[in-house]
């Protein structure tokens, strides 16, 4: 059985914006689907967010990983680490270069590459917290895979007012 693991963005958890909405839908379509409450969400932390991955979540080959704001760094640093080549990975407003605690100083995208059949990327042209176009293509650039650019700014934001409860368009992306 495919399982997908959608991580959340900082000061979020399982229960904000399209987590949710893209649980119950993939639920009800047979995927076993984690949404894990990540510690400390108010500041995400790579040293805090990364173990506790490890520790608590069994990724496989069968595994979907779809990431939302800091959840999207984080996914980068898994498919680094692993020894195996997951089905897919979705990155919703992530970025490479904000001022984030999250990011890793480096990272090897020919492992990052090796380790995912499919990537792709979702970022938007007027995204308010800079997880914008121009961040989109930076992962794209080093990584390859399918560079979506809409203009639904951060995809769930509250500082915002995005509140962004569904995301059918996500739904069509996931294998």
């Amino acid at each position: 059985m495919t399982q997908v693991i959608i991580f959340h963005g900082t000061g979020c958890s399982s229960n904000f914006y399209w987590y949710p909405y893209i649980k119950k839908k993939l639920e009800e379509k047979g995927y076993n689907v984690l949404v894990p409450n990540l510690p400390n969400s108010n500041e995400a932390k790579l040293e805090e967010w990364f173990p506790y991955v490890l520790n608590n979540l069994k990724i496989t080959k069968d595994t979907i990983l779809i990431g939302h704001s800091a959840g999207c760094p984080l996914i980068l640093s898994i498919l680094e680490n692993i020894d195996f080549k997951i089905k897919q990975a979705i990155l919703v407003a992530g970025f490479l270069e904000l001022d984030s605690n999250i990011l890793q100083l480096s990272y090897n995208f020919e492992k990052i590459k090796s380790n995912v059949d499919e990537i792709i990327f979702i970022n938007s042209a007027n995204d308010p917290w800079g997880c914008n176009d121009k961040q989109g293509r930076k992962m794209f650039d080093k990584l390859g895979g399918t560079l979506i650019i809409n203009n639904e700014g951060h995809m769930g934001s509250t500082t915002y007012n995005q509140p962004y409860k569904e995301f059918p368009f996500l739904l069509k992306l996931i294998k």
